[in-house]
């Protein structure tokens, strides 16, 4: 296998090292990730500037870019070989709930599918995590069964794995998005030149961590596996909406 990796924590953090060593015992593994952290970059394209490709090592890049920029230009024209699968991670932090619509992490895996291929996201569920190999484990028995039992090419897997070691993980569940509350307001300061600036509030706590959510899965001590997809027409709702047009005057 050819395997592309990206994530959004930048191609020095430790779980995207942990998680090439893993995919390398299954083939070749590429990283092409940003050069520092671009955490909460979600699907945002570089469009005003060209972007710059550095190589550090065989198989390492780095690019002045976001997720999404690394791994669309790594499958559109910066690697010769055509990459059979995108994995983006390891995390730090959880990527659950309403925090996928924000996530480099899954960005990356998001254009990855959006390019044709199949792909994984994987986080860890504490934002100070320890085991990194247990994450690699994980995703490495994943990936294997991923290629061997391919799943719809519409689906994207979003992971999650519980801060513990390996065998201590609970198994893995398939889950659904739980949802968190409002984000908290945002913080007004001072600079030191008396100019106001602001800080993005923190993330709202859990509103939804019921039966089959990915927070109470991982609160179990469960690896959460979500399928997404990319499609966020909400079907049902047409009909109600063509009526309400139908009264537009």
């Amino acid at each position: 296998m050819r395997i592309l990796i990206a994530n959004d924590d930048g191609y020095l953090s430790p779980g995207i090292r942990a998680l090439q060593a893993a995919m390398r015992q299954l083939g070749q593994a590429t990283i092409v990730a940003p050069d520092r952290n671009r955490s909460g970059a979600s699907n945002s394209l570089t469009l005003s500037h060209p972007v710059h490709v550095r190589q550090h090592e065989p198989d390492i890049y780095s690019l002045e870019a976001t997720p999404t920029d690394c791994v669309n230009i790594a499958l559109s024209g910066l690697l010769e070989e055509e990459q059979d699968m995108v994995v983006s991670g390891i995390n730090d932090g959880p990527n659950m709930g309403d925090d996928v619509l924000y996530s480099g992490t899954v960005a990356a895996a998001i254009e990855g599918r959006h390019l044709g291929h199949p792909a994984v996201a994987v986080s860890m569920a504490s934002h100070e995590p320890r085991h990194y190999a247990t994450a690699a484990q994980v995703v490495s028995n994943l990936v294997a069964h991923l290629r061997d039992v391919p799943l719809p090419m519409d689906t994207i897997l979003n992971i999650n794995v519980p801060d513990v070691p390996y065998n201590e993980l609970s198994g893995v569940r398939a889950t659904r998005l739980g949802t968190r509350h409002p984000s908290k307001d945002a913080i007004r300061q001072l600079s030191p030149r008396g100019e106001t600036v602001f800080w993005i509030g923190a993330a709202g706590d859990i509103a939804d961590d019921g039966p089959g959510t990915d927070f109470g899965a991982v609160r179990d001590g469960y690896v959460s596996v979500t399928p997404l997809q990319i499609d966020l027409t909400r079907f049902d709702s047409i009909a109600p909406v063509s009526a309400w047009l139908e009264r537009l005057t």
